[in-house]
C-alpha cells in the first residue's frame, strides 16, 4: 500500500471517528438536558404526519369491556376527583407521560383534534398523566401551551391497566370502552371526529 492510500485511510478513520464522537456528545447533552424525549417524539411525530398510524375503531373495540369510573384523579389546581364526574358523556381517555417519545408525538394531533371537537359538549378529554410528579405534566403542558383538559393519575383500575405508553380509550355515554388504542395513533381525521360523534349519539 502506498503511502498516499495509507495517509488518506488515516484521515478518513479519524474524520469518522470526530463524527462519532460530535454526534455521542449531541446525545449525551440531550440526555443530561431532558430534551431527548422531546427530540425523539418530534421525530416520531413525523410518522404520524404521514397518517400510516391510525386507531382502528372497529378492531380495536373492547366487546363487552365496561368501564370503571372510580378512577381517582388530580386536577392542575390540586382537587382530588373522579372519572365518574364525567359519566353520561363521550369520554377520549388518553393515558401518557412526559418521560414517553410516542406520548409526545401524538400530543400535536390531539390537541388539533381537541381544537376541533371541544365546542361539543357531549365530549370530553382526560389527558391522565403517568408522571410521578404531577408538576412535571403540568410544566410540559403549559411550555407545550396545549390547551385540553390534563390530570395526573393518582391510581389506575385494573381495566385501564394497559403496559404500553400511550393507551386511549373510548368510553361511550352509556359506560362502554368502544375503544382501546395501545400506542401512538393519529386522531385528528375526519374519520375519528366521525367515530366520536357516532359514538355520542348525534
Amino acid at each position: 500500500m502506498s503511502k498516499a492510500k495509507s495517509n488518506k485511510r488515516k484521515s478518513s478513520f479519524k474524520k469518522e471517528v470526530t463524527q462519532w464522537i460530535f454526534i455521542f456528545m449531541i446525545g449525551a447533552a440531550l440526555y443530561a438536558s431532558g430534551y431527548h424525549t422531546e427530540v425523539i417524539g418530534r421525530l416520531q411525530s413525523v410518522l404520524l404526519y404521514t397518517g400510516i398510524m391510525q386507531p382502528d375503531t372497529d378492531e380495536s373495540i373492547m366487546h363487552g369491556q365496561r368501564a370503571e369510573y372510580n378512577m381517582p384523579l388530580l386536577t392542575v389546581d390540586g382537587d382530588r376527583i373522579y372519572l365518574s364526574e364525567f359519566e353520561g358523556k363521550t369520554i377520549f381517555m388518553n393515558l401518557w407521560a412526559t418521560w414517553c417519545p410516542p406520548c409526545i408525538a401524538e400530543m400535536p394531533n390531539i390537541q388539533r383534534l381537541y381544537n376541533d371537537v371541544k365546542d361539543n359538549e357531549d365530549v370530553v378529554f382526560v389527558m391522565a398523566s403517568l408522571d410521578r410528579e404531577p408538576q412535571k405534566a403540568w410544566d410540559f403542558v403549559e411550555r407545550k401551551e396545549f390547551t385540553f383538559p390534563v390530570y395526573s393519575v393518582i391510581a389506575k383500575p385494573k381495566v385501564y391497566d394497559s403496559s404500553v405508553v400511550p393507551t386511549t380509550y373510548v368510553i361511550s355515554p352509556q359506560g362502554d370502552i368502544v375503544m382501546e388504542h395501545q400506542g401512538m395513533a393519529k386522531y385528528d381525521t375526519e374519520a375519528f371526529k366521525d367515530f366520536l360523534t357516532s359514538v355520542s349519539g348525534q
